[in-house]
């Protein structure tokens, strides 16, 4: 018997060493944001006069139009899931992406995005590489549609003319915005492109990530070619009409819903706001999470709601008016994210049940 296999199995380390340094960095971000907007004279929590205005009636039923844009963003997935496991049921995906989103919020530095795909593995039928791609195709499919959302926004509705040249009080020029916003589409529009190409043409993609990539590095055109081709193979729904069409559909309803309750909201907070002002905050909203952020979001998501408002409504308006907003969409979204959790257990008190197939393949 060798020395090898006689040696004890080397314990795993703590959770605090594997994740201390992402919270640290997380909080340390968290920090910096809100150093920056209380620099730039933008409450994060509003004061009383500006929550003495709000129409609670309307919150109540933003809130009401979040659960129904959570319903529909978590129960689509099934589209993309069935065609590699047809068996799969609506209440494990329910289960999966309501503790998935959550853990997305609560987890250091985007850690969470590994639990959706961990916890809808089901036995033979779904590995975690095969969930990831699906999760890689709806992100990018997410990303395509809001940012063109958000750049017919920019071009159709009335912006500041001109737009301030200062963001709150930092000398960051709120011009950036829609430039930021042009920029995301064009980089979700190329991800979308090569996922296609390396779905539908294989061996010509793997060809030319060798003869570029691979000049370089063989090891990293490999590893390159590997992920790309991962999240190509969620776009196995886009070549079924049954499965195809309805994630479409629902994935525009989805952001249809996610509009409208933001719409609603700015009109309880006594914004001068129309569903384009909406669509708008939307978009720049949903690009600026994509950066590291404090835990919950903090920090990216109120300073991307309020560049999004400077671009339509005078600075006395952002700071009054928008700042309840900022506060309540934020408070709500966060708070609803919770219970959401919860409810995806109670629905599916299985999907917490770790599968040891699973958890090696995590662990590699």
């Amino acid at each position: 018997m060798s020395g090898s296999e006689l040696a004890p199995p080397q314990p795993r380390p703590s959770l605090l060493r594997r994740h201390g340094v992402k919270a640290l960095v997380s909080l340390a971000i968290a920090g910096a944001f809100a150093w920056v907007l209380l620099r730039a004279g933008l409450p994060i929590v509003p004061d009383r006069a500006a929550m003495s205005h709000v129409r609670w009636p309307l919150v109540a039923a933003h809130a009401a139009i979040l659960f129904c844009v959570h319903f529909v963003r978590a129960i689509r997935w099934r589209h993309l899931l069935r065609p590699i496991a047809p068996g799969i049921r609506r209440r494990r995906v329910m289960a999966a992406s309501w503790i998935g989103f959550t853990a997305i919020l609560l987890l250091p530095l985007r850690a969470g995005e590994i639990v959706r795909p961990w916890l809808i593995r089901d036995r033979k039928q779904i590995s975690l590489s095969a969930a990831l791609g699906t999760m890689g195709a709806e992100r990018v499919i997410d990303g395509l549609v809001v940012t063109m959302v958000l750049a017919g926004a920019l071009v159709f509705v009335p912006r500041l003319d001109p737009l301030p040249k200062t963001f709150g009080d930092l000398k960051i020029p709120v011009a950036a915005i829609p430039a930021a916003g042009y920029a995301a589409l064009a980089l979700f529009v190329t991800l979308f492109l090569m996922m296609a190409v390396f779905y539908f043409a294989r061996s010509f993609s793997q060809r030319v990530i060798h003869a570029t990539i691979g000049r370089v590095s063989e090891r990293l055109a490999a590893r390159v070619a590997a992920i790309v081709g991962g999240l190509a193979e969620g776009l196995h729904f886009l070549s079924n009409k049954r499965h195809g069409v309805p994630f479409i559909g629902e994935t525009l309803v989805y952001w249809g819903l996610n509009a409208t309750g933001m719409w609603v909201l700015g009109l309880a907070c006594g914004l001068p706001m129309t569903f384009g002002h909406a669509c708008a905050v939307m978009g720049v909203l949903a690009v600026g999470i994509l950066v590291p952020a404090g835990p919950g979001l903090f920090g990216a998501f109120q300073a991307s709601t309020y560049g999004a408002l400077a671009m339509f409504f005078a600075p006395t308006t952002v700071v009054r008016e928008g700042a309840a907003y900022v506060f309540l969409l934020y408070v709500v979204q966060f708070l609803w994210h919770i219970v959401a959790a919860g409810i995806g257990v109670l629905f599916d008190p299985a999907v917490l049940k770790p599968d040891p197939e699973t958890v090696e393949e995590v662990v590699r």
